[in-house]
């Protein structure tokens, strides 16, 4: 037992001071080491209890997370003093992505209960709300006026203002303005319902642009795929839980109940944004210190005290002529070509084609969106296992997800148009729809890859442009399906598919996955690091010139690899910092550094050895009067080293 005891505590003494790199070191979901936010604000003594509150850890290492060093916390609002801003059992990064697709979830939702309501109508044998055709196209259209307006200010608003507040008030605006989309239905033969829906849209526009002007603070950059993907599923999502709830209730109420439903799921859904969501973690009460310490240290110290683009700063003249960004610009049109395309018309495919009753072709037509809902958040945790590993570069992994996802969408949907049978329709459309889920780890998460400075902007123009596809596809279907309710189906897949295959070749040749030059800061916005003057440096290395003194920081260079040491692996050398370079520094001495002194052994002075400095002109290792006499030698005195500068 003492063999085994010896053996311990010599590893102890080994392996106790390794520390591992902060790269390596990620916080799971389970665990929430050290003391919360409230402690930490409190000082506080007390372990906390799940997210944010932690568990104290079981050693007083100092290199443990716990251990980080003092933050400063925000002050505790007035809830927060009787509810923390927490979800048990996750942390506060994922608590974000989930409210984030929730709200995408109701703001998709809102976009499936016009259609629904149109199918009421026609069941009862009339049309609906006596509109003519360029009407119902109008009203279908309207949305997409507004939300291609605000979609590039929408990336410039959510750089100004806090991107959480901006995507939480924009659906939550929406979402009143539906409360009165019925009421609107029947004013003035359609003409007020066309303005409710554009105002819709202009709130809606943003929050894409501000999603992704969220992920900028919240995301480290080996978990962009799954959070971005996490919460964006939310809006096929919403398509699989919008298209059958809302067939439901109209057909069960009418078609006023899913405007009233999806407009109260929104106000609710914004108070809880406002509890649980905020701009960036160092403005999160309750995040745990090692969470925040982990986001923080993973996207680089500018996290914490960023600077903004503007429309001055923006590089527009290069954005214009790079290619990856046609890339992401085309693919979003086409994804968005045959997402508008099932969320207006794929109850009216099912509905006309193989006359399926209205809740009937709610529930069916959610089928394909379901199974999307699921492929997308796993296609992005798949993304990220594959850049963090090495497998595949991440210019790869965006073009192998994007387009594989693409190509066969495009490929099923051929099998769609000619397919005779509700079954074999049914099934070659679940399975294209599910393929494109894919294609959300590749498009719509790559400006954050190419200019995560610039993300929401980028975003707000790809997809605004995009939106020309949803303003573009009711006028050119709904003439279609008035003259051929049933034979128009097969010209309106074929050419969904093709829309898909030419995205896929364009992004498989043009896409990137590296940082752009274009997306640095421009300089005068890089923080200004100081440099010593050229002449205080000499090239004579026995001078300490730049041959000779040791580089303790380099200026004007690439930075060195930062790798964290704790203090029982440091070197025992007395460093007393960089002064050799230092122009005019009467503590300068050029090349010298400073070697640990041995203390006196015998309670005297006699038994100590003077450090050797390598001095000009003056010679510390040579035996003075002083020192032979018990003490240690004078530095000499400024007039002795710089004789240059005394008054004459």
């Amino acid at each position: 037992m003492k063999g085994l005891t010896a053996f311990k505590e010599k590893a102890t003494g080994v392996f106790g001071g390794i520390k591992p790199t902060f790269e390596n070191f990620e916080v799971s979901k389970g665990y929430h080491g050290g003391l919360g936010g409230y402690e930490e604000m409190a000082g506080g003594e007390r372990e906390g209890e799940g997210p944010g509150g932690g568990v104290a850890y079981d050693d007083d290492r100092p290199d443990s997370p716990a251990s980080f060093e003092e933050i400063e916390r925000p002050p505790l609002r007035k809830i927060d003093k009787y509810c923390k801003a927490e979800c048990p059992c996750m942390s506060a990064r994922y608590t974000i992505a989930t409210m984030a697709c929730i709200g995408f979830m109701i703001a998709f939702g809102m976009r499936c209960n016009m259609s629904a309501a149109k199918l009421k109508g026609e069941h009862n044998g009339t049309a609906f709300m006596n509109w003519t055709v360029a009407t119902e196209s109008h009203v279908d259209s309207s949305f997409f006026w507004g939300y291609l307006v605000t979609q590039i200010p929408g990336g410039f608003v959510a750089s100004k203002f806090p991107a959480n507040k901006v995507f939480g008030l924009s659906i939550a605006c929406s979402a009143t303005l539906h409360l009165f989309v019925p009421v609107a239905m029947t004013m003035m033969h359609g003409h007020v319902v066309i303005c409710v829906r554009i105002l819709q849209g202009l709130f809606e526009g943003v929050t894409y642009p501000a999603c992704h002007g969220i992920w900028r603070f919240w995301a480290p950059p080996m978990e962009r795929s799954r959070l971005a993907t996490l919460a964006f599923s939310g809006s096929y999502a919403g398509v699989v839980v919008g298209l059958p709830l809302s067939g439901l209730l109209a057909d069960a109420v009418g078609y006023q109940a899913p405007f009233y439903a999806y407009g109260i799921f929104g106000i609710v859904w914004y108070i809880f944004w406002l509890w649980l969501c905020f701009e960036n973690p160092r403005k999160h009460p309750a995040i745990s210190i090692p969470e925040l310490k982990y986001i923080e240290k993973s996207l680089g110290e500018t996290s914490a005290h960023p600077t903004m683009p503007n429309l001055k700063t923006t590089p527009w003249k290069q954005m214009v002529r790079s290619m990856p960004l046609y890339a992401i610009i085309v693919a979003n049109f086409c994804r968005s070509w045959n997402f508008y395309l099932l969320v207006l018309f794929q109850s009216s495919f099912l509905k006309h084609k193989f006359h399926f009753r209205i809740e009937e072709a709610g529930f069916v037509g959610s089928l394909p969106h379901l199974i999307m809902t699921t492929i997308v958040p796993f296609g992005g945790m798949l993304a990220d296992h594959l850049r963090k590993n090495g497998i595949m570069s991440t210019t790869n992994v965006r073009k192998l997800f994007n387009c594989g996802g693409f190509g066969m969408e495009g490929i099923f949907f051929l099998f769609v148009a000619h397919a005779k049978t509700a079954t074999g329709a049914m099934f070659a459309l679940t399975c294209g729809v599910a393929f494109s889920g894919f294609a959300i780890s590749g498009y719509n998460v790559n400006h954050l890859d190419i200019a995560p400075r610039y993300a929401s902007i980028l975003m707000g123009l790809s997809n605004g442009i995009g939106t020309l596809a949803g303003i573009i596809v009711p006028y050119a279907l709904d003439g279609l399906i008035m003259k051929d309710p049933e034979g128009c189906w097969t010209t309106v897949f074929t050419l969904a598919a093709c829309v898909h295959l030419v995205g896929c070749t364009f992004y498989a040749i043009f896409a990137s996955g590296e940082l752009q030059p274009w997306a640095e800061p421009p300089p005068e916005e890089e923080q200004k690091v100081w440099a010593p003057p050229m002449g205080a440096i000499t090239e004579d290395p026995s001078q300490g010139g730049a041959g000779g003194y040791m580089k303790e920081t380099s200026f004007g260079e690439a930075p060195p690899t930062y790798t964290e040491v704790s203090q029982m692996q440091q070197t025992s050398t007395v460093n007393y910092g960089a002064t050799g370079h230092v122009a005019n520094n009467p503590f300068a001495m050029a090349g010298a550094t400073i070697a640990e002194e041995s203390l006196p052994t015998d309670g005297g002075m006699g038994g100590t050895s003077a450090a050797s400095y390598a001095a000009t002109g003056y010679d510390y290792t040579q035996p003075t009067a002083p020192a032979a006499m018990g003490q240690l030698p004078q530095m000499p005195s400024y007039e002795q080293q710089y004789p240059q500068y005394q008054t004459q």
